[in-house]
């Protein structure tokens, strides 16, 4: 007979390997996907919001000093400044709003993943460890959906 054959695989659950088993096991119990799914929605919700809330004043009036950064420092090519900062005031409103409600969630997430790697090739290229830190949460929710704790579930919508 083979040998290869009648060998077991090294059990599990033996030794030190079956305590760091055991740990992970209990680590996934209390962290779940849809606890890592809410956390998620939050957080990269108040990234682009809080983002969102430095181009206006009051609701949804977007400032000319935000205009102008689009006009100096932003720069993204083929949009003109005004409708830049208009674009991406009103999408960091709206996306973070429906991202934390769960609300067409996967749809939110993408959004903001686009609005991510226009960031990271348009106006800062340097600070991909940051943007590869949002997307990495961002993909997260478009691979999974916004989980149990989402409008999204509650309308029966994946």
């Amino acid at each position: 007979m083979n040998s290869l054959a009648t060998s077991a695989p090294a059990d599990a659950n033996a030794g030190a390997r079956g305590v760091l088993n055991r740990c992970a096991d209990r680590l996934t119990s209390l962290v779940g996907q849809d606890l890592l799914a809410l956390v998620a929605r939050i957080g990269a919700g108040a990234v682009f919001f809080y983002s969102g809330r430095t181009k206006v004043e009051g609701l949804l009036s977007v400032t000319d000093n935000a205009v102008a950064l689009f006009a100096d420092e932003y720069k993204l090519p083929l949009v003109r400044p005004d409708l830049a900062a208009h674009a991406a005031a009103y999408a960091e409103h709206l996306f973070p709003i429906l991202l934390v409600l769960g609300l067409f969630t996967r749809f939110s997430a993408l959004a903001l993943l686009a609005m991510t790697a226009v960031i990271q090739v348009f106006v800062y290229p340097d600070a991909w460890p940051t943007h590869l830190s949002w997307a990495a949460i961002l993909l997260f929710l478009i691979g999974r959906g916004g989980g149990a704790w989402s409008a999204d579930r509650a309308l029966g919508i994946k």
